[in-house]
């Protein structure tokens, strides 16, 4: 009996394909899903694009802050991205070395470190020390831009999203900086 049961290999097939199946459609999702997340990140970086070449030119249409024209903009080229997540923000810095940078400030203590009270100056102008000098808006003239645009992507497989801290959330992130045309204000 134990050589008849040998010899028959009548669901040797299906019982391969059971074998397989889980990790074949895990690895299908997991293409699909990354698929996705750089399809995303494509659509947000042309919205950036498309904010951006308009912001360095100066042109505001009547009856709307040139601020609120570049950030509609960016929602209008979201394309099925859902425009309310998305977190729009610029920077102005007055040089390329400037952006990312603190705001300068006397360290007292030697702890290399800000600590409140210690005496610094306020490039960005908003009454506080800050660890990023850039202030915010579009700029003026020859100014230097740093557009963003960050979106909360939801990983759609629940297997795959186990894989990622924040319960299958990542944040997508573009960015683009440029300098203002010598415009007319």
């Amino acid at each position: 009996m134990l050589k008849k049961f040998r010899k028959n290999n009548t669901a040797a097939s299906a019982l391969e394909f059971a074998l397989i199946a889980p990790v074949l459609f895990i690895l299908i999702f997991a293409i699909l899903e990354i698929t996705s997340v750089m399809l995303a990140t494509a659509v947000m970086e042309n919205a950036v694009r498309t904010a951006s070449r308009m912001g360095i030119t100066g042109y505001t249409p009547v009856g709307v802050t040139r601020d609120t024209y570049i950030q509609q903009l960016v929602k209008d080229n979201m394309l099925y991205l859902n425009p309310n997540s998305v977190v729009f923000s610029t920077l102005v810095y007055d040089s390329f070395a400037n952006i990312g940078k603190p705001e300068p400030y006397t360290d007292s203590n030697g702890n290399t470190i800000y600590n409140i009270g210690e005496p610094y100056t306020d490039i960005n102008g908003n009454g506080q020390w800050d660890p990023d000098m850039g202030a915010s808006g579009a700029g003026g003239a020859g100014a230097i831009v740093v557009y963003e645009v960050q979106y909360p992507w939801q990983i759609i497989t629940p297997l795959l999203s186990r894989f990622f801290p924040t319960n299958g959330q990542i944040n997508i992130t573009a960015s683009m900086v440029v300098r203002n045309e010598p415009y007319d204000n």
